[in-house]
């Protein structure tokens, strides 16, 4: 595909990355040239400088023949622009734009082909912000991500040594879950390399693991890898900028929220939307501060400003000063390495939590969606199978003689979208309706039509192999 990218910041620079390992040819537009000659130096691609929302600067990076343009600017303006442009004078087939205020994705009538023509509207902040609260709900957990509209769970853990399948065969974690409860360890990684989850692998203390299991059991399941936490209630923020102000939103009301925000007209303009949190004017490494409001008690700090450095000190501070679990916002990749699992539980990147979203568009082929793990060294997939045994390499065969690469792991299958698979009545009195019904992948299972096919790549460069594989055609008869 034949691919322009509008931005070269974090997000621009790192789909331009993915994209580029998958053997597209990517154009990036951006004003700073510093930028752009530094990815050159990183990535086989072309660069223009200059406005991405004018039609003379498209036209140099080749909008007349291009398949898809992404407008991922830090303006929101400018990227409507860029896509109403693409559309109107360059007839691009596909158009993505990166949004970050609430007034453009609340209208999206504004988003429609004879408007601004957007295909698909990205908001990071508030894709990193579900992401964050979903650590809240699973403070055990590395990472959480949610596949088939939450039917099915992946969820990355540290193993400790009082796990009660730790030590022990891969195989071993069925007969420790009740009868009803099935899941799938798709992936270890020890001392950062791969290892292969076969059922004669063991788990060992400190290694990450990647476990798969309906929702609704993901629970029982983590508890014989780790102990679990106790639930976090008491939460405090450091910057209440665009994201630390969504994530308190989200969890005010529910939790016990405090967020410390350094400038006064920002944490006026909070403290005046959100009833139920507790808004501090100050800085986030002030120690006295975080005394004063008992940061020793506070279950998890999440370091959410625009700064990497203040970040990765106010959680090094909160940690010190006995909070019992602490993240931070990190956009430099190097920083990231650096922190992780020494002073920060978890430092998440930006720019890695958003682009599954955006690359499950970009795909071709079925991909429903994509998430990017281990620092986008990984990546989990949910392909859709279509076709039949004539014109499809995975359609009625059963998973064991399916030739996957080398690396790739098949999860679960979720099939039967349409039926009530479980009724459950919460606490409220509310019933919450499970639709699809969700298999464990064993050898064995067949792939119908239709399915869902979580699978899991230790390395990135299997995705294309993946989705070759799912490409239906005449070809196969």
């Amino acid at each position: 595909m034949k691919i322009i990218i509008l931005g070269a910041g974090q997000v621009g620079s790192s789909v331009a990355e993915s994209l580029i390992s998958e053997e597209n040819d990517v154009t990036v537009v951006d004003q700073n040239e510093r930028l752009l000659i530094d990815l050159q130096n990183r990535l086989d691609l072309r660069v223009v400088a200059g406005n991405a929302a004018h039609p003379s600067i498209l036209a140099q990076a080749g909008a007349e023949d291009a398949d898809l343009l992404v407008a991922v600017t830090q303006s929101d303006q400018t990227n409507l622009v860029a896509c109403k442009v693409a559309a109107s004078l360059f007839n691009i087939p596909s158009r993505i734009a990166r949004l970050r205020s609430r007034d453009f994705l609340e209208a999206p009538r504004l988003l429609a082909r004879e408007n601004f023509a957007v295909d698909f509207a990205l908001c990071p902040e508030q894709i990193v912000t579900d992401y964050i609260v979903r650590l809240v709900q699973f403070p055990e957990a590395l990472q959480v991500l949610d596949f088939v509209d939450g039917r099915v769970s992946l969820v990355a853990v540290r193993a400790l040594r009082e796990g009660l399948t730790v030590g022990k065969p891969i195989k071993t974690l069925r007969a420790h879950l009740p009868l009803d409860v099935d899941a799938r360890i798709v992936a270890i990684f020890r001392n950062g390399k791969a290892i292969a989850p076969t059922g004669e692998a063991q788990i060992l203390p400190g290694d990450e693991v990647f476990v798969l299991a309906a929702a609704e059991h993901i629970r029982p399941v983590m508890r014989e890898i780790r102990r679990m936490m106790k639930p976090v209630r008491r939460v405090m923020i450091a910057g209440g900028g665009n994201i630390g102000y969504r994530v308190a939103a989200a969890l005010e009301g529910d939790y016990e929220v405090k967020v410390i925000e350094n400038q006064p007209s920002q944490a006026a303009f909070i403290a005046d939307r959100l009833k139920d949190t507790l808004v501090l004017e100050g800085s986030c490494t002030d120690e006295e501060l975080l005394e004063q409001e008992n940061i020793g008690e506070m279950d998890l700090f999440l370091a959410l400003t625009n700064d990497d450095e203040n970040n990765i000190m106010a959680a090094t501070l909160a940690r010190r000063m006995g909070c019992t679990r602490v993240v931070a916002l990190i956009n430099r990749r190097a920083y990231v390495d650096m922190a992780q699992g020494g002073p920060v539980d978890i430092c998440l990147s930006p720019a890695y939590v958003s682009i599954g979203a955006l690359l499950a568009r970009i795909r071709r082929g079925d991909v429903a969606a994509v998430h990017s793990l281990r620092r986008g060294a990984a990546e989990a997939l949910d392909m859709v199978a279509h076709g039949d045994t004539g014109n499809s390499r995975v359609v009625g065969r059963r998973i064991r003689d399916i030739k996957w690469p080398e690396g790739v792991t098949v999860a679960a299958l979720v099939r039967d979208l349409d039926a009530v698979a479980s009724l459950e009545v919460r606490d409220d009195g509310t019933v919450d309706r499970r639709l699809g019904r969700v298999e464990i992948a064993h050898g064995d299972s067949v792939i119908q039509s239709g399915d869902h096919v979580i699978l899991f790549c230790v390395k990135k460069k299997l995705v294309k192999k993946v989705e070759q594989l799912f490409q239906v055609g005449f070809h196969f008869l």
